[in-house]
């Protein structure tokens, strides 16, 4: 029996108690492990990855590997001249994460000081709210109108209202609906006294960017990933575009080696194979259109017209929660959110053709 009085909750942070979770997707190996079959016959569609997987020249990079005992680059400084070749955006404007995800972290350290606020736009990406709260943010949500489109004179309201707001994290295209904002919108967002970080997370879907803009706006961060469009999800790689004025802050509190060697490598590799890597963007955005036609024989589903690898669609007359789980227990794994907005919704991210051919079938049987 421990009869140690020491009460470990009184020494966490009170808010940090009091947050709730990010709620990952169930990783394939235990959906396959419950169903008896192997993880390769799962139809894995929840997690907006790329199924067709890294380029060649990523895998090869990845196998040739010789330094795994020295630590990467701090800086990761031939990857951002790649991608300042890519992207049109000095080296000394770009910075590379573990993931995006990471960058949203330390943007909302950076500035956010306990009881400072965020506006966020739901529904939209979970983590944006998540950093805050765990940098000791408050959030300040503006609901989407029913068509998943940005309540411009609802954030301009909020920002005006909210003491202490500091950033507005916008995803271009949104998560989970797939819908782009217009250079109207951003142009008029920006003129606002806040932050926006811009997450263009699926731009290559939409061949549409706002990244240059970070030149011309002190109060513009741009944020993109190699997870969906280079199929290096696994690795963790992001970057952003930042104004000078803020990356040079940034730097302070960055982690030095948080970019590892193999995805650094990864990374590279695939921005010297495009051609390779937009063949298969090619191949998604026409799966995804079909898809989205196929759906349209379905009457109890609405889909919403998308600029990513996914669709989100809305289950008319039943329940979509039974939707996901009937998919699941025959290897099909969609996504559900359980929260406001989206309870009638799930997230179908985009296969193989056989794969969604597959599932319109079962979808057709429901």
């Amino acid at each position: 029996m421990n009869n140690n009085p020491f009460n470990t909750a009184s020494f966490i942070r009170p808010d940090v108690i009091g947050l709730k979770p990010y709620k990952p997707v169930v990783p394939i190996e235990t959906l396959a492990a419950q169903l008896g079959v192997s993880p390769d016959e799962i139809i894995k569609l929840d997690a907006n990855e790329n199924l067709y997987g890294p380029s060649p020249r990523a895998l090869e990079a990845v196998k040739n590997l010789r330094y795994l005992h020295i630590y990467p680059d701090p800086e990761a400084n031939d990857l951002r001249q790649a991608l300042s070749r890519y992207t049109g955006i000095p080296v000394d404007n770009l910075m590379v994460g573990s993931g995006a995800d990471e960058l949203i972290d330390m943007i909302t350290r950076l500035f956010l000081r306990p009881g400072d606020k965020i506006i966020n736009c739901p529904p939209t990406f979970g983590m944006y709210a998540i950093c805050a709260g765990i940098n000791g943010g408050q959030v300040v949500n503006v609901p989407r109108h029913t068509d998943q489109s940005l309540n411009v004179p609802a954030i301009e309201t909020a920002i005006a209202e909210a003491a202490g707001a500091k950033l507005l994290f916008i995803p271009a295209p949104n998560n989970p609906d797939g819908s782009a904002i217009s250079e109207a919108e951003l142009r008029e967002l920006l003129a606002l006294p806040i932050v926006i970080a811009l997450d263009e997370a699926y731009f290559e879907f939409h061949n549409r960017s706002f990244i240059t803009w970070v030149l011309e706006h002190p109060n513009l961060i741009v944020l993109r990933t190699f997870s969906k469009w280079a199929g290096l999800a696994g690795l963790r790689v992001g970057y952003g575009a930042f104004p000078g004025a803020i990356i040079k802050h940034l730097w302070k509190i960055k982690a030095p080696y948080n970019v590892n060697v193999a995805a650094q490598a990864a990374a590279l590799a695939s921005l010297q194979d495009l051609d390779y890597l937009k063949a298969n963007i090619a191949k998604i955005t026409a799966t995804r259109d079909k898809f989205q036609a196929d759906l349209q024989q379905i009457p109890w589903l609405k889909a919403y017209p998308s600029y990513t690898n996914f669709v989100l669609v809305k289950a008319l007359d039943r329940n979509a929660a039974d939707v996901q789980s009937a998919l699941a227990q025959e290897g099909i794994l969609i996504r559900y959110y359980n929260s406001p907005g989206l309870q009638d919704h799930v997230r179908i991210s985009i296969g193989t053709p056989s794969q969604m051919d597959k599932l319109i079938e079962r979808l057709k049987k429901l």
